[in-house]
């Protein structure tokens, strides 16, 4: 039986507890944020190193979307964790975290139809399940953000050779350091894009029923669950956001039954984003308490969460662990800040997001740094 707490109570959210293999100090967790300044060669680098180190306190950081291949590849600067240099890179920053008492696990993604002929091996079109081009934009470095390319719809034969790039990766992840991995099953990059009718168009085993359209993310699972244990590896989804012009007909169906058949795998954790990414948690009517039924395991869930609403979840039984994207970006001390209830920074310009170098980036200041005041809640 699941722990719970009193209402309401802040003892909640800082509570250790264990997900998987981890053993966190507190129910915080830092989400994944794709933020474009891995260096050449797609390696992250040392304002990434200190990035993460600042934010250590999180229960556990998920690091940045992070290619498992060069085909993977959808925005610039997003680094990778499939070549020698990109292992070193992340192994750096790995040990630094862990000097400080965190735990890190990697994002790791194939961007699919979300992706540009730049990206791309030879300027090939990126790969989807079908050739259906995506309503959305990605980054270049010189460009800024332009539409995404036509893709063509990846044949049945190189679908086993996708799975055998996710399970390399992880393995490579662990040989990086990184505690675990937490699959980007979301968003609309390649596994979500095969998960759901409006973008999955095709007749073979990978199409059609909500068991074939569900099939490549559940195969990608077992595989990475089998090369680096189920106790470390989480798996990420969005049920209703519409990000990477991803939708489907009937998501609740499609999310239950997705969730039902990761249950018995005994996973880290599965986290979930509620709405849409960064937008209204109730853009789209769904039940996630029904959701969470399907799974036995640890819950993890995300998407527009303060200090009390965390609390309240955690407290309630309604989830074991929050991840907090943008607080953590502008609150590198975010874990104390929430704990004590003090105040929080502004969110620098959105210039910063995507690329450039330590502004907006490592120059957040701490309470201390700002000499802020702060009372116990």
């Amino acid at each position: 039986m699941k722990k719970t707490y009193p209402t309401r109570s802040a003892e909640a959210l800082f509570a250790p507890m264990r997900a998987g293999a981890f053993e966190l100090a507190n129910r915080v967790v830092m989400a994944p944020l794709t933020r474009n300044r891995a260096g050449t060669g797609l390696v992250p680098g040392p304002f990434a190193l200190e990035y993460y180190v600042q934010r250590a306190t999180a229960g556990l950081i998920i690091a940045e979307a992070t290619q498992i291949s060069a085909q993977a590849q959808g925005y610039a600067g997003t680094p990778g964790c499939y070549t020698d240099d990109q292992v070193r890179g992340w192994k750096k920053i790995t040990d630094a975290v862990h000097a400080k008492g965190g735990k890190i696990v990697v994002q790791l993604w194939h961007t699919g139809r979300v992706s540009h002929t730049s990206f791309q091996p030879d300027g090939q079109a990126p790969v989807g399940p079908s050739a259906i081009r995506a309503k959305t934009k990605t980054f270049l470095a010189k460009e800024g953000f332009v539409d995404v390319s036509m893709p063509r719809a990846l044949r049945l034969e190189e679908i086993a050779g996708i799975i055998e790039d996710f399970r390399h990766a992880s393995m490579r992840a662990v040989e990086a350091g990184f505690d675990g991995v937490e699959l980007h099953g979301a968003h609309g990059y390649l596994l979500d894009a095969f998960l759901r009718d409006g973008t999955n168009h095709r007749t073979d085993a990978y199409g059609g029923s909500i068991e074939n359209r569900s099939k490549l993310l559940l195969e990608v699972t077992r595989v990475c669950a089998d090369a680096i244990g189920a106790d470390r590896l989480g798996v990420r989804l969005s049920p209703v956001s519409t990000a990477g012009d991803s939708r489907d007909s009937d998501p609740q169906a499609l999310f239950e039954h997705v969730v039902g058949a990761l249950n018995p795998l005994r996973l880290a954790y599965v986290h979930i984003v509620e709405g849409e990414t960064g937008g209204a948690r109730d853009s789209i009517a769904f039940d996630y308490g029904a959701l969470h039924d399907c799974f036995d395991g640890v819950w993890m869930v995300n998407n527009g969460y303060d200090r009390q609403m965390a609390i309240d979840a955690v407290a309630s039984g309604r989830a074991d662990l929050v991840s907090f994207g943008r607080l953590f970006m502008a609150n590198p001390d975010l874990v104390k800040r929430l704990r004590v209830n003090g105040p929080l920074n502004d969110l620098m310009g959105p210039e910063t997001f995507y690329g450039g170098g330590a502004h907006g980036y490592i120059d957040y200041p701490t309470l201390e740094d700002s000499g802020a005041a702060i009372a116990l809640a």
